[in-house]
């Protein structure tokens, strides 16, 4: 065969090659535009994540993403490690990542009981700060935070987890130094570091009508108050049987009423035997391993890989049924390999939670979520 053969034969042997090795992502919908007309799709980056931008995880979130959500760089613990000092490396290497992949850039979290060292609620003597100087620091380390990345950050979770499953506040730190009127404050700091940040207040089970019901009245406690309130945050750590969708649905049309929008800010679906009765996530909360609360360490079944996708199915039908509300879904993680569930409540065990495994494949529960896009169509 001649030179010149070979030239004419050589583009056909590279496109029959190209298309015999075309990878599967190529094929794959996109999560950003499937869901384009309902809400944005977010993943919760750890700071790996952004550091590795070349990485199997950082393709996935720059495919599939158009928000990200900070997973640990700018809770208190680790922006402000003492009193007198921050540490900002790790959480402008986020907002950089964000900012140069045109990315919705969201904070989390100003305000936490958990997370924040004691000393931060403490004077040099060890003894709780009053109210007039636990004020002072909180608005410090709010007007800090918040000033440094004024204009890049789209959104704040203000105040993360204050409220208990049977309703009231928590009797945190937060309480016992200032008063209850603590988030009220966080927000009022929040605004005043940038007007023009969006604030949400975020937690989990707010499904439960008990904490539902007082969300409700912490939102209308700072709408009376007149701060700005753009949101709130269902965290969505769920599992098979929880929440209801009665009770979802009656969580995002009763946030709806009062103006503001619905965030799924933390999703994933534990498809594990539970520990115990529980529903939440407080990470305070463990139990011991034991071999059948671990029933799928070599991977999850075929059978449960359909139960699972299905449960995703069911959850994101009720998102985009109410998608007028529901301003974000962002999953907590990029895939089941390092999801925060592999060691909670139960440290060691295989999880299965998100819509990509542990080799950055898309799961069965992908493409039911992104059926439930286009189901009414």
């Amino acid at each position: 065969m001649s030179a010149q053969r070979h030239t004419h034969i050589l583009p056909a042997i590279i496109i029959a090659f190209c298309a015999i090795t075309c990878s599967s992502e190529d094929k794959e919908p996109v999560l950003k535009e499937v869901f384009s007309q309902h809400f944005l799709i977010g993943a919760a980056l750890s700071d790996d994540v952004v550091k590795n931008e070349q990485g199997q995880d950082a393709a996935i979130v720059l495919r599939h993403c158009n928000t990200i959500t900070a997973e640990n760089v700018m809770k208190w613990v680790r922006i402000h490690p003492s009193w007198d000092t921050y540490v900002f490396e790790p959480a402008d290497r986020f907002v950089a990542f964000g900012q140069q992949h045109n990315m919705v850039i969201i904070g989390h979290t100003l305000v936490w009981h958990d997370q924040t060292d004691n000393a931060a609620f403490v004077d040099a003597q060890g003894k709780l700060l009053n109210r007039d100087a636990m004020l002072a620091r909180l608005k410090d380390h709010i007007s800090t935070v918040v000033g440094r990345y004024k204009g890049k950050v789209k959104g704040w979770d203000v105040v993360n987890e204050a409220l208990t499953d049977e309703g009231p506040l928590r009797t945190s730190l937060w309480v016992q130094t200032i008063g209850e009127d603590f988030v009220a404050k966080a927000f009022e700091y929040a605004h005043e570091a940038d007007p023009d940040a969006e604030l949400y207040y975020n937690d989990f089970s707010l499904d439960k009508p008990a904490k539902r019901d007082a969300a409700v009245q912490l939102v209308k406690d700072l709408q009376t108050r007149g701060l700005r309130i753009d949101g709130v945050g269902i965290q969505g750590h769920w599992g098979m049987d929880y929440p209801t969708t009665e009770n979802l649905e009656a969580f995002i049309t009763a946030v709806g009423a009062l103006g503001v929008k619905v965030l799924v800010t933390e999703m994933d679906v534990d498809i594990l035997p539970p520990a115990w009765d529980y529903q939440g996530a407080d990470i305070n909360a463990r139990a011991e391993l034991r071999d059948e609360l671990n029933p799928y360490p070599g991977g999850l079944p075929d059978s449960m890989q359909t139960v699972l996708a299905n449960r995703y199915a069911e959850l994101f039908s009720i998102l985009v049924k109410h998608s007028a509300i529901v301003d974000r879904v962002t999953l907590w993680g990029v895939t089941d390999r390092t999801s925060w569930l592999n060691d909670w409540p139960i440290i060691g065990r295989t999880s299965y939670p998100l819509l990509f495994d542990r080799e950055y494949k898309a799961k069965p529960a992908f493409r039911a979520v992104v059926n439930t896009a286009t189901a009414g169509r």
